[in-house]
């Protein structure tokens, strides 16, 4: 197991909420001796003691999940430096050290090349490994090109591009699901299964990030990464282990399937808006153009839906439905997978039989299965919900992933051919919106979204 880690971004919000916490269930939970010796990287000219009191305050806020020893020993094992990212000299004062190291790019992904380049000029301990957010690059060129730098710097199997929603109970769970239980298996296929929606709607509008988001939008901060993993997950044929390469051959084989999506498929399968003023319970939204940092004639889309299809045996007839909207009336986070209505009813007109649809809820987690059952009367059909919640994981997701990351098993991280192949199937959309094709539709916040245009 690696014993160092050097996080570059150390005082962003990512470091705050996500790793310092994760860092401190790791150690609660018995799956760290007494590292890894934390050295957090950025620009602030901060002491040591400034950056511990800093890391105490969010692992108080963010953590507290985690005992007060275990918060404590995070903090007590951490040490800053401040550094440009872009300079050798500064990089490798911080990656300096016995042994290998893993470094965690906690950076905009602009960055990601300058950081890369810089680790490759100041070099890097045999053994060491590579952290990087999402998303990687930012279109294909530039995916293929940081896929470049980073073969110049460290093995592919040293390379880990993290995405947190792998390592998420339920996302584990259509797995599970799916592999562990005859009665699903025989029927995950486009004979019984009609359409499959990955959606991700969130009550939650811009909330100060525009610096990061009105650069990015909702197509690849939601769907080119996190939502076409979890149809990875939905649509690969079962591997022959869950070991890295059979994982993630099985992945990539789904990302090569997507039928290119032509020009006319992007004007009638694909949508894009932004949110106008309105209120989420309380709350009053102002319109995403009006929004602090936001540029309006950047056109930056905060709702994205894409309809691929499947060129394979197992999914040809079946549409899979990928949605992410910021600033709606309600949380939808899930995958529904709709089956197909049986083929005859012997009931008469007793009520109405709805399809069956089987819903991994992603946030909470849990799953639910709508049915059709025999109601109070006899003969008449009613609706009927079986439902479930997972027991809580035992290590939140960036935990599992930084367990991953220390101990060196990719499984879970995103292969270089395998980011290529994601942004290869949103070109086209890319393109085709960058040049208005698709126009820019509208709808107000705290709203369902746009009307539904897809039959």
């Amino acid at each position: 197991m690696i014993e160092r880690l050097a996080v570059f971004g150390a005082t962003g919000d990512l470091t705050a909420r996500f790793l310092l916490p994760a860092l401190a269930a790791l150690r609660a939970g018995g799956h760290l001796d007494s590292g890894p010796a934390l050295t957090g990287a950025s620009r602030e000219e901060w002491s040591t003691e400034q950056y511990r009191a800093w890391a105490g305050e969010q692992l108080d806020r963010h953590g507290g999940d985690s005992p007060a020893d275990a918060r404590a020993a995070v903090v007590a094992s951490a040490r800053y430096l401040r550094a440009d990212v872009t300079s050798p000299d500064d990089v490798a004062a911080v990656v300096a050290g016995e042994g290998p190291v893993a470094v965690y790019l906690a950076l905009p992904p602009a960055l990601f090349p300058a950081a890369v380049s810089a680790l490759h000029r100041a070099g890097l301990p045999e053994g060491s490994r590579i952290v990087l957010e999402k998303p990687f690059g930012e279109d294909l060129a530039g995916a293929r090109e940081l896929n470049r730098l980073l073969a110049e710097l460290v093995p592919e199997r040293a390379v880990f591009r993290v995405d947190h929603f792998l390592a998420m109970t339920t996302v584990q769970n259509v797995l599970g699901s799916r592999l562990a239980n005859r009665m699903l298996e025989p029927v995950w296929n486009s004979t019984h299964i009609a359409e499959v929606d990955i959606v991700w709607d969130e009550t939650l509008a811009l909330e100060g990030r525009a610096g990061y988001y009105d650069h990015v939008g909702a197509l690849k901060d939601m769907i080119q990464n996190h939502l076409l993993q979890l149809l990875c997950l939905v649509a690969m044929e079962p591997p022959i282990t869950l070991g890295e390469r059979d994982l993630r051959d099985r992945k990539v084989d789904v990302l090569r399937s997507v039928r290119p999506l032509t020009g006319n498929d992007v004007l009638h399968r694909t949508r894009r808006a932004r949110y106008l003023p309105g209120r989420i319970g309380e709350r009053a939204v102002p319109a995403y153009a009006d929004e602090e940092g936001v540029d309006p004639g950047r056109g930056t889309e905060t709702f994205a839906e894409v309809e691929l299809e499947l060129d394979s045996w197992r999914w040809a007839g079946t549409r899979f439905r990928l949605r992410s909207g910021k600033a709606l009336g309600a949380d939808r986070k899930e995958v529904a997978v709709h089956f197909r209505p049986v083929p005859h009813l012997p009931f008469g007109h007793g009520g109405e039989a709805r399809p069956n649809v089987l819903r991994f809820e992603l946030e909470p987690e849990g799953l639910a299965l709508d049915l059709t059952g025999i109601g109070a009367r006899a003969h008449e059909l009613a609706p009927l919900a079986l439902t479930a919640r997972m027991d809580p994981a035992e290590l939140p997701a960036y935990g599992r992933l930084l367990l991953d990351v220390l101990t060196g098993d990719p499984a879970l991280s995103i292969r270089g051919d395998e980011a290529e192949e994601a942004w290869r199937v949103l070109e086209p959309v890319l393109s085709a919106w960058e040049r208005d094709l698709v126009p820019l539709e509208e709808y107000a916040a705290g709203s369902e979204g746009p009307a539904p245009r897809f039959p």
